[in-house]
C-alpha cells in the first residue's frame, strides 16, 4: 500500500497546450497505481487530459496543499465516457467517501434544476500512475 491508496485527497496536475502545469486537488479511490475519479466533462482538466494524457499526482490535503512527506507520482489519465465505467467510478468513490460523494451529488443536481453554471455530463477518468517525478 502507498500513500495514494489511503489518500482522502490527491493534487492532480495536467498540462496546458504550452506545457505549463496546472494542479487541481481531486477525491480519487483506487490502488496498486490504478486510481479512478469523476469530473465534468467540459472542465479544464478533462480538456487537459485530452490532449495530453500526462499526469502528476501527489497526496494533498483539500485546498490542494502538498503533504510534505508524501512520494510523487506520474502516469497517464484517460477520459471514460461509457455509463457502465462512469458508474462504476462513482459507486467506488461513494464506497470511500459515503455521505460526502453522495452530498456532492445532489448540489450537482440542485445546481442544473436551477440551471446554474454550465451543464455537464459526469466523466471517469482513470490514472495509470507509478512512483516517482517525470
Amino acid at each position: 500500500m502507498n500513500d495514494l491508496d489511503a489518500a482522502r485527497y490527491i493534487s492532480l496536475t495536467t498540462f496546458k497546450r504550452d506545457g505549463s502545469p496546472v494542479s487541481s486537488p481531486v477525491w480519487m479511490t483506487g490502488t496498486a497505481g490504478m486510481y479512478v475519479f469523476t469530473t465534468g466533462d467540459k472542465s479544464w482538466k478533462c480538456r487537459r487530459l485530452s490532449r495530453n494524457p500526462s499526469v502528476e499526482v501527489q497526496v494533498c490535503d483539500m485546498r490542494g496543499r502538498l503533504k510534505a512527506t508524501a512520494a510523487p507520482f506520474v502516469g497517464t489519465g484517460h477520459n471514460e465516457s461509457l455509463p457502465d465505467a462512469v458508474a462504476a467510478a462513482e459507486r467506488a468513490l461513494a464506497a470511500k467517501y459515503g455521505w460526502q460523494f453522495k452530498a456532492t451529488k445532489v448540489v450537482d443536481g440542485i445546481k442544473t434544476r436551477l440551471g446554474r453554471g454550465a451543464s455537464q455530463r459526469v466523466v471517469a477518468v482513470r490514472l495509470s500512475l507509478t512512483e516517482g517525478r517525470g
